[in-house]
């Protein structure tokens, strides 16, 4: 009775992760075990879950009119798919798996513009004793770092907005292969405050037909 005069109460719906390739917030997926265990003696990581829960989804637009989407892990890491025109999987261009390295946070302005100007981007880049070269050079004698704004949803329908500055580097492994690193410097503003950090990570390629969804 009361719903009729009242009207029925509906909770607002929550925002929605974006879903790609099988892939969705709170699922999981198989990654084949021959390639990686060809891949791993070549790469910086080791010991990489063969399966992995999604926890949190990322996207990024990219000024080329492309996605960024990156599916978090259980497994300290992500896979990142990267479309150009769309959200389907006739749009994907590239798909990479991504181990985090490394998170030093940065406590100063001074650090932070530090950072921006000559870290983050470097015409090279020697972590555990591997060297990688740039691969986003600019056309003049700087190369600054890609800037994209992320969105953020996790499981529990918390949703949050990061600045990253970003650069690519790659080196040549076995096989023909490369592997890569970016170099992120993160930017989160809570309450007043920025919270930033320099973010490292070491990714190689994956094909689609290298994942299996569960579920």
């Amino acid at each position: 009775m009361f719903t009729k005069w009242f009207g029925k109460k509906t909770k607002p719906e929550q925002p929605k992760a974006p879903e790609i390739m099988g892939l969705y917030l709170g699922g999981s997926f198989e990654l084949d075990d021959l390639k990686l265990r060809l891949l791993e003696p070549s790469l910086v990581i080791e010991g990489a879950a063969r399966s992995q829960l999604i926890q949190a989804v990322g996207e990024a637009p990219l000024d080329s009119g492309g996605t960024l989407l990156r599916y978090y892990t259980d497994d300290d890491g992500f896979l990142q798919v990267v479309t150009d025109g769309g959200l389907t999987e006739n749009h994907v261009t590239d798909v990479k798996l991504w181990y985090f390295y490394e998170t030093k946070t940065i406590g100063t302005d001074q650090q932070w513009q530090d950072a921006l100007s000559s870290v983050i981007s470097q015409p090279a880049y020697t972590l555990n004793g591997c060297t990688y070269q740039r691969v986003w050079d600019a056309v003049g004698e700087e190369s600054p770092p890609v800037a994209v704004t992320e969105k953020t949803y996790e499981e529990d329908g918390d949703v949050s907005t990061t600045d990253q500055f970003m650069m690519l580097y790659e080196r040549p492994i076995e096989g023909g292969r490369t592997e890569s690193l970016l170099v992120v410097g993160e930017e989160k503003i809570v309450g007043n405050n920025a919270d930033r950090c320099l973010v490292l990570s070491t990714g190689f390629d994956i094909e689609p037909s290298d994942i299996t969804i569960n579920g």
